[in-house]
């Protein structure tokens, strides 16, 4: 672990924070018709530093079907990986899961991780990678191990007249106090999520139905496999559109 230490030096020195600021926005993404030779295509969909994060970064990578796992990744960073389409096999330490769209995926520093995509068709995910502004604690055998994942299907539903919500109890990180993952279905012409405001920002991640999304007194669409970021205290607000329900999953942190 000594040279991650090391690295969390570099990274936050004096003067290495990326200057361009990461505005609230509904970020899409289609893969090639043509696929790359790899097997294998990345893209960066907005990078830059936000209220809370020096370095913040969202990536869409799909893989071809039937690939070979990638090799064991550790990253130095902290990531949210959501799953946008296709089955996502994730190896963390010895344990092993596939994990299906919605799915969500917290990889602490200093973990060992590993993705393969098995399945008959391509797979594509979102990676979110954040340094914290705040010197984060440095003893990373802290939380080493503990990163994380959510399979929907393990998780108890609450419903009422409005729809439904599954929920993790939200706990800390190195990068964040609190992080809070829940999905939620809004039923069509029953709910619409009330703009509000919150101190954490938040990642959105559509799973079905299109939405109207309200953000700091604009309105855009936003369609499935759409994920949509919001900054820290930024008023906003999500309804169903054309009369059909609607699913997401938000990553609070």
């Amino acid at each position: 672990m000594k040279p991650f230490l090391l690295l969390w030096i570099i990274v936050l020195a004096p003067g290495l924070a990326f200057p361009q600021v990461i505005l609230s926005n509904v970020y899409s993404f289609s893969h090639s018709s043509t696929p790359p030779q790899t097997g294998y295509e990345e893209r960066t969909l907005a990078e830059g530093n936000t209220r809370d994060f020096s370095h913040f970064i969202i990536q869409a990578i799909t893989l071809e079907a039937n690939r070979p796992a990638q090799p064991i990744q550790q990253l130095d960073e902290e990531a949210i990986l959501l799953v946008k389409s296709g089955e996502l096999t994730l190896t963390l330490e010895k344990k092993r899961k596939t994990l299906l769209p919605g799915s969500v995926s917290m990889i602490m520093p200093g973990d060992e991780y590993q993705i393969a995509n098995k399945a008959a068709q391509p797979l594509t995910y979102y990676q979110i990678r954040y340094t914290s502004n705040e010197m984060p604690d440095l003893d990373l055998y802290r939380l080493l191990g503990e990163s994380l994942w959510v399979d929907w299907q393990e998780t108890a539903a609450t419903t009422d007249q409005r729809g439904s919500s599954r929920s993790v109890s939200p706990y800390p990180t190195i990068m964040s106090s609190r992080v809070a993952i829940e999905m939620t279905t809004l039923n069509a012409g029953r709910a619409e999520q009330p703009v509000h405001t919150h101190r954490a920002a938040e990642l959105l991640l559509i799973l079905d139905h299109p939405v109207q999304v309200r953000m700091d007194g604009t309105s855009k669409e936003a369609r499935a496999g759409d994920l949509i970021f919001i900054e820290s205290e930024v008023a906003h607000g999500i309804s169903p559109l054309h009369g059909e329900d609607c699913t997401y999953v938000s990553v609070q942190f």
